[in-house]
């Protein structure tokens, strides 16, 4: 009977000491909204190449859609994250209901990637500006970027989960100048404008009800996006917004 009691003693310590048993890791469901923008931004081609580096974290698996009035179906709630990486130029047939369905899927807890050119994707919805963090100012439309050329972009704010451990890294892109918008937004990475001398916001992050947005302007084309420091940028934001550690 002792030997007994210690062999149940020891199997009840056992199970106290096992750690709790997890799920797999987690998985952001990610759709990926293009299939119109400025010609000078051949999303044809961005497109495949963007799902193509987030896919290289096996915690992230992208839908692409080339039609951003899907936006205006239900069936954007069966995904985490949506990734606005288009810029239109007409209201879309739906457009109340697409812009309605955009902010209700932030609003109740999902996550919202934009990047580049996106921040004009709706230039006369005055919520896009709450939505987005920051947009696209028409008034600079003139001079809206230095011209393509590499710089560095610093991180600024490293405690944050997204720059975490994240260096100083090289971009060969558009620095854009044109963001514009009083909406309350941190800032993680700036890069010096050889146009205003300023630094200027490169990412930013912001909560939008219950959802997480996270907004970067790098993204010009292919080879912009697959810079190195840019890509794990950009899988960051995705996983930070769909509330999966980076």
């Amino acid at each position: 009977m002792h030997c007994s009691f210690v062999l149940l003693t020891m199997a009840a310590a056992a199970i106290q000491a096992a750690p709790e048993e997890k799920p797999t890791a987690e998985h952001a469901r990610v759709l990926l909204v293009t299939g119109c923008d400025y010609p000078g931004h051949h999303w044809k081609e961005t497109g495949p190449v963007l799902r193509n580096v987030l896919e290289r974290d096996k915690r992230i698996e992208v839908r692409i859609v080339e039609d951003p009035e899907f936006l205006a179906t239900p069936v954007i709630d069966d995904y985490d994250v949506i990734v606005l990486h288009f810029k239109n130029y007409q209201d879309f047939h739906r457009e109340k209901e697409v812009r309605a369905n955009l902010a209700n899927f932030v609003k109740r807890g999902k996550g919202l990637v934009l990047l580049h050119y996106a921040c004009g994707a709706f230039e006369d919805w005055p919520e896009f500006i709450d939505l987005a963090g920051k947009i696209y100012d028409q008034t600079k439309a003139r001079a809206p970027h230095d011209p393509r050329r590499r710089f560095t972009v610093h991180v600024v704010q490293p405690a944050h989960p997204i720059a975490r451990g994240l260096a100083d890294f090289e971009a060969d892109d558009e620095l854009y100048v044109c963001l514009m918008g009083d909406r309350p937004v941190d800032v993680l990475a700036t890069a010096r404008s050889k146009l205003t001398g300023k630094d200027e916001p490169m990412a930013f992050v912001l909560e939008y009800g219950k959802g997480r947005v996270f907004h970067t302007p790098l993204g010009h084309d292919c080879r912009a996006i697959e810079m190195p420091g840019v890509a794990e940028l950009l899988r960051r934001g995705c996983l930070w917004t769909a509330k999966i550690r980076p």
